[in-house]
């Protein structure tokens, strides 16, 4: 693959596109700020949006820092973070979840432990199942049963190769964790290949904005996914806004973990809060995306005008269950309406689908409200706030 042909192709492209307005039925948007990313990809049949949004994050990086293009395996991340989450299980009897859900930290964690590989280097996802796709029913239902067995079995003691089990069942249904792989006429190992891309997990920092912990100190973020009781820094909603807005003009991308739970949330690329905000629905879940949705998005989209959103009704939601960590995403641009609204232009890993080709439109007040965590490098604070949270 001609990397640096095809990374020079996309910033053509993604030139050209700001010379004209995205449409729809309703909104007409015009690009303010947008920032090279990589191809759209479908994480189908499978709770890996953790998965695919970090390391879309981190391609987008890549075409930043003028790597060219990559396209790294969210095989090798899965397998590798299913195992650990399995130990961890075992480990706390259950108490740990072991689910396919996740955070952007398993990536950067494996990154830091295990490395990562080009697509290439394990099976394309869903093919040894006969899909082109990733379908992890049977895989999740498996691997799922043996976990829950360890955990909550009455065996007074493991065997020290029972781990090899589990490894067993991601070899069948994802390939096996390669020790070595050629990429352009070289051969790496995980780790050298981390060490190629000259990315370094440090350099990436998570942060979030809640009232149950002090500001400008770092927490956990207290949702079943984050079993590795990762840390984000905490800062004011206005603050962390700031940060979101400063980093997308100033060349950096962002992992965007949110909640699409909402009615807001449509399926026609535009994300609100609508004023008659009373009821929630599971539209563009990823369990609705599977069972159908009842349409609840597409009318709220319609609604004019949107809640300004304060740190207190981030809080409340958060408290009482109504924003969880469903979506992880990219943000990489910055938009506008006729009226003058900005919204985050997003990257999401359902395929192409929709008005925009599996992009979407994020009001800021959406954003505001849903954002969960972000994940960025440390260099896209601005100087102010790096200097608040200690950060050099």
């Amino acid at each position: 693959m001609k990397k640096n042909l095809f990374a020079a192709m996309i910033l053509v492209a993604l030139s050209a596109s700001t010379a004209f307005a995205a449409t729809n039925d309703t909104i007409k948007f015009t690009v303010i700020k947008e920032n090279p990313i990589t191809s759209i990809k479908n994480q189908s049949r499978s709770g890996t949006c953790w998965c695919y949004s970090t390391l879309g994050f981190l391609e987008a990086e890549l075409l930043r820092k003028g790597k060219g293009t990559f396209d790294l395996c969210e095989s090798f991340v899965v397998h590798h973070t299913m195992l650990d989450r399995a130990k961890a299980a075992v480990r706390m009897h259950g108490d740990v979840s072991f689910a396919e859900g996740g955070s952007f930290y398993d990536v950067l964690y494996c990154m830091k432990n295990y490395g990562l590989a080009p697509q290439d280097a394990m099976p394309a996802p869903g093919t040894l199942q006969g899909d082109s796709l990733f379908n992890f029913s049977e895989l999740s239902a498996v691997a799922g049963a043996v976990v829950e067995k360890l955990a909550k079995g009455k065996q007074s003691k493991l065997t020290p190769i029972w781990a090899n089990n589990i490894s067993a069942i991601y070899d069948n249904y994802l390939g096996k964790l390669p020790e070595k792989f050629d990429y352009e006429g070289k051969t790496y190992t995980p780790t050298e290949f981390v060490k190629y891309l000259g990315l370094d997990a440090d350099d990436y920092i998570s942060l979030s904005s809640y009232t149950h912990h002090p500001f400008y100190e770092k927490f956990v973020v207290e949702v079943p996914d984050n079993w590795r009781w990762a840390q984000s820094y905490n800062l004011p909603l206005n603050e962390l806004m700031e940060v979101m807005d400063y980093a997308v003009r100033n060349g950096y991308t962002i992992a965007w973990g949110s909640d699409v739970s909402e009615k807001g949330f449509g399926r026609n690329g535009v994300a609100t809060v609508p004023l008659d905000d009373k009821d929630k629905d599971l539209s563009h879940s990823d369990a609705a995306r599977w069972t159908g949705t009842d349409g609840m998005a597409e009318k709220a989209i319609a609604a004019k005008g949107e809640k300004t959103i304060t740190q207190e009704m981030r809080q409340i939601a958060y408290d009482n269950w109504e924003t969880t960590d469903d979506h992880g995403m990219v943000i990489y641009g910055l938009a506008k309406d006729d009226e003058g609204n900005e919204y985050f232009i997003v990257k999401n890993s359902w395929g192409e689908y929709g008005n925009y080709k599996g992009i979407f439109y994020a009001s800021k007040p959406f954003v505001a409200y849903k954002t969960m965590n972000i994940v960025l490098h440390k260099d896209a604070l601005p100087k102010n706030i790096a200097k608040k949270l200690g950060i050099k």
